[in-house]
């Protein structure tokens, strides 16, 4: 009996320490505004600064950037700079953002989202250096490092200085997943870099990565503010960070997981995400679908690190409001080992083997275009294979090929 309760002891007590290491490994990690802080704002002595930003821009004590820099000393923070959802994060998904002044601060905010999406020199005018400190998806199709990348073009333009206060990659810094650019027609402010859909870098390692390789018209005097502690291997849980909604349907630390794993389906329409519902992104539903034929049909592909769960609900908004319809909540076992972004191909295969629903074929009768699903693809080769009826196994082993370049051509801007 003695020995018997000497093991238990022992092994509760390793996963007692196992858990406490880990929670000591998420402790360690320090963002970019965190460190900069931490070393008396040096890179911002003495400048008149601009900084864009959003809700996400806190610290882990929640302080916002904005505040943090309007009290440093030593620092003159001039003027804001609001991305798609302004500065609050108040506007809705594609609406223009306005420029105005900020009743909160005093200070001037500058809409790139809005008439422009690229600083112009009179915003400009006057200051040292523009700060970016957003916290993005790590998804190709979300518009913040599309901002900074064009704010960087007008910053060395303009012979500034563009500093990036590092955050982390909520999907880790080892997932790459997903189609190239392939048509250059299709470039756009959802397709801007020439990254997979994941990409696998932090901001500031993305924004090496841009200024480096000509992606834009005039290289900028780039300083990145790195993280203390964070690792590649970690997803959003594992950094003990707090999660502030980078946009509105973006709520939770988890989800851009989901994100990236239904945000393609939602641009053809047909078929709901959750958006609409309570869970953003985290569905797949319509009507005239048997919920549980539909998890049998995904749950047998063996997808790993997903699995996918019979749901009925009633949207409250949208192309489904207040009708009753039938689908799967997908639940993340292992997000480290999830492939997102095959999970919207396999789900339309899906939809169409089980409830005899061609969402594109819907779509086409209904006089819709495909403009935006292919401009997140960057390719419409994905959306034509789809519509052949291509099986989605073989889409998805058509991007290795991509991904395994894209590897090895990032390896020189890691900084972790």
């Amino acid at each position: 009996m003695s020995v018997s309760w000497t093991r238990v002891t022992i092994a509760a007590l390793a996963v007692v320490l196992a858990a406490a290491a880990r929670a000591g490994e998420a402790a360690r990690v320090q963002l970019g505004n965190e460190v900069l802080a931490a070393g008396g704002f040096k890179e911002l002595a003495g400048k008149r600064v601009g900084l864009i930003t959003n809700p996400s821009g806190v610290n882990r004590r929640l302080q916002t950037t904005i505040d943090l820099l309007r009290s440093a000393p030593g620092v003159k923070l001039v003027a804001l700079f609001g991305p798609e959802h302004g500065i609050y994060g108040d506007v809705p998904a594609g609406d223009k953002v306005e420029s105005r002044v900020d009743s909160r601060t005093g200070l001037t905010v500058h809409s790139l989202y809005g008439a422009t999406r690229k600083p112009t020199p009179a915003m400009l005018k006057g200051l040292d250096a523009v700060v970016y400190d957003l916290q993005d998806t790590g998804c190709r199709s979300y518009t913040f490092v599309s901002t900074m990348g064009l704010a960087m073009e007008a910053c060395g333009e303009a012979g500034i200085e563009f500093i990036v206060l590092d955050r982390p990659n909520p999907l880790g810094g080892l997932r790459i997943e997903g189609p190239m650019i392939e048509d250059e027609k299709l470039r756009s402010f959802v397709s801007q870099w020439s990254v997979p859909y994941v990409y696998g870098l932090t901001c500031g390692e993305l924004a090496r990565m841009i200024n480096d390789r000509g992606w834009i018209k005039q290289r900028c005097r780039l300083t990145v503010v790195p993280m203390r502690g964070w690792r590649r291997s970690m997803v959003w849980s594992d950094t003990g960070l707090p999660w502030v909604p980078a946009s509105p349907h973006i709520p939770h630390g988890e989800s851009p997981l989901f994100q990236v794993a239904t945000g393609m389906i939602g641009e053809i329409g047909g078929v709901s995400i959750g958006i609409g519902y309570t869970l953003p992104f985290q569905t797949i539903a319509a009507p005239r679908v048997d919920p549980h034929a539909l998890a049998a049909k995904l749950n047998g592909y063996g997808l790993p690190g997903v699995v996918f769960r019979p749901l009925t609900y009633k949207p409250y908004y949208g192309s489904f409001k207040d009708e009753v319809i039938g689908g799967v909540q997908l639940h993340f076992t292992d997000p480290a080992r999830a492939t997102l972004t095959a999970i919207n191909y396999y789900a339309l295969e899906a939809v169409r083997q089980v409830a005899g629903r061609d969402v594109f074929a819907e779509a086409v009768k209904a006089g819709k275009k495909f403009d935006m699903f292919d401009k997140v693809n960057g390719t419409s080769a994905t959306r034509e294979a789809l519509q052949a009826g291509r099986p989605a196994a073989a889409i998805v082993a058509g991007w290795r090929t991509g991904e395994e370049r894209f590897r090895r051509e990032r390896e020189k801007y890691l900084l972790y």
